[in-house]
């Protein structure tokens, strides 16, 4: 015979069951709150590290006349790029506005002594709060420094504006009105225009304002061009006669070419009595010595006239018969 098969184990009761999954609802459920929170927590927690709430900050207190437009929370930029946050905004006692801006440490190297920090207003958007640092080797920001701010606001200069715009449009209006100088000048160049389409003068007409002075003007300048004429011809004519073949510039030309000649020729003269003057210059010298022999000659023949003067004298005085009358005759 088979064996028999085992009994079947007995079914458990139906309270137990329900019990179990109940408890297993109740594991799932916590442990999915527990995540949730878990989440909730990680991504405050995320939210605070972004937001630099775990980062080192430096203190940095703006002082100006108006905070209009800053708010908690936003930032102060550097060359476009955040270096800090404001934390709050409190009245000084002088009637001041002191703004708290934390700076992370890691940045507050671009902040220097010298640096500048500007609040900007435009028309559109919000205020924005920059810091300019125009010395880079300049000594470091300390923490809890206090620095005034220059604020730009656009719409301040609205009011100026607008009293500018009135101004003009003031002058605008007195411009172009009727009895304004720009009609005056207009009506004045619609004549001239009116004066240059009609008939009579033209352009001479219009200029002068009567046709008989623009007929006096045109006969003036057509006796102009007549004498201009007459003028050129005259011109042409001493052209000719200056510079022609037969001119006179043809004429004195040759004549300096035959002075030339002439004084080239007088130049040899000149060379040749330059000749004659030294040949003379030996005659006279040999004249002189010439002369001072004849002196010495005659020198000779006075003294050789004086001893026979003085031997005549002596024998008229020593000869008995001698005339009463002494007379010697030179040959």
């Amino acid at each position: 015979m088979p064996p028999s098969e085992p009994a079947p184990p007995a079914a458990a009761p139906a309270p137990l069951v329900a019990e179990s999954a109940q408890r297993g609802l109740e594991l799932r459920a916590a442990l999915l709150l527990v995540l949730m929170a878990m989440l909730v927590v990680g991504a405050a927690l995320y939210l605070m590290w972004a937001r630099g709430a775990f980062e080192q900050t430096q203190p940095l207190y703006l002082v100006t006349d108006d905070s209009d437009g800053v708010v908690v929370g936003m930032d102060m930029t550097f060359s476009g790029f955040p270096i800090g946050r404001v934390h709050s905004i409190e009245l000084a006692p002088g009637g001041s506005v002191r703004i708290r801006v934390d700076v992370p440490v890691r940045d507050a190297h671009w902040l220097r002594q010298s640096s500048v920090y500007t609040l900007e207003r435009g028309l559109v958007g919000a205020a924005r709060l920059r810091a300019f640092t125009g010395v880079p080797d300049d000594d470091p920001l300390p923490a809890g420094a206090e620095r005034l701010v220059l604020r730009g606001d656009i719409t301040a200069e609205l009011p100026g504006m607008v009293s500018d715009a009135r101004d003009l449009l003031q002058n605008l209006n007195a411009l172009t009105g009727r009895d304004s100088a720009l009609a005056l000048a207009l009506r004045e160049l619609q004549t001239l225009a009116s004066r240059l389409a009609s008939a009579e003068g033209g352009l001479l007409g219009a200029l002068t304002g009567d046709p008989a002075d623009a007929r006096r003007v045109s006969g003036l300048l057509e006796r102009s061009g007549h004498l201009l004429a007459g003028l050129e011809s005259s011109l042409g004519k001493a052209d000719r006669q200056l510079l022609g073949p037969q001119g006179l510039v043809g004429d004195t030309q040759a004549a300096v070419r035959q002075l030339g000649a002439l004084l080239q020729d007088l130049r040899q003269s000149v060379t040749q009595v330059d000749a004659v003057l030294r040949d003379v210059q030996a005659i006279t010298g040999n004249a002189r010595s010439a002369s001072e022999d004849l002196g010495a000659l005659r020198a000779d023949v006075e003294s050789s006239l004086r001893k026979v003067d003085g031997l005549i004298t002596e024998l008229n005085r020593k000869w008995p018969f001698a005339p009463s009358q002494q007379e010697l005759t030179l040959p």
